[in-house]
């Protein structure tokens, strides 16, 4: 199974090394290092089997790399992605399946059901928590303006981030108890006004 992930790791790596656009500021391979990390993270946390961390790890490495095709819509070019290479790989439908729904998961907003995708959900939300996070606002913000062509006064930015933090939910136990906590400090910095 861990040669699996090394493989994965590898391919995406690679892939998005050579295919992702410069201009993606938030969603780079750095981001992808970050949920990787998170997942394995909240993965344990979570008491995750060994084969339950295969494919959360696997998900999370593959989770963005729709990216390097489409912003609107990436998900479903990940999971292309994801299913084209574990099945070259030669993995069953159940382990891509898995996998995949996993990925889907992250589409905002979010409906994780499985505990997997709890994981994989609050792994792609672990920016919230982090004391660096206005570094990650200001790259997100910078994306939305190329790619979608939303450009906010920083008054307009400001609303909008407090808004987002207020109505973010982890899903997992670990999220709720730990990570939430994080987040509320990142609230409080950003003088959100209740």
């Amino acid at each position: 199974m861990n040669n699996l992930i090394e493989a994965v790791s590898s391919y995406v790596i690679l892939f998005l090394s050579e295919n992702l656009s410069e201009n993606l500021s938030f969603h780079s391979i750095g981001h992808t290092y970050d949920v990787v990390g998170a997942a394995r993270e909240i993965g344990v946390q979570s008491n995750l089997s060994e084969e339950e961390m295969t494919v959360l790890q696997v998900a999370a490495w593959f989770h963005d790399c729709g990216y390097a095709n489409v912003y609107i819509g990436h998900e479903e070019e990940s999971k292309k992605i994801a299913k084209s290479f574990l099945q070259n790989y030669g993995y069953q439908r159940d382990f891509i399946e898995a996998v995949l729904s996993c990925i889907d998961s992250t589409k905002y907003p979010p409906k994780p059901s499985s505990l997997l995708e709890k994981v994989i959900c609050d792994a792609d939300m672990y920016h919230l928590t982090r004391p660096n996070y206005p570094k990650y606002e200001k790259s997100l913000r910078q994306e939305f303006e190329k790619y979608l062509g939303l450009i906010y006064t920083d008054e307009e930015w400001l609303k909008k981030n407090c808004n987002f933090f207020k109505d973010h939910e982890y899903y997992t136990d670990y999220g709720q108890k730990v990570l939430s906590k994080f987040k509320k400090i990142n609230i409080q910095l950003m003088n959100c006004s209740e």
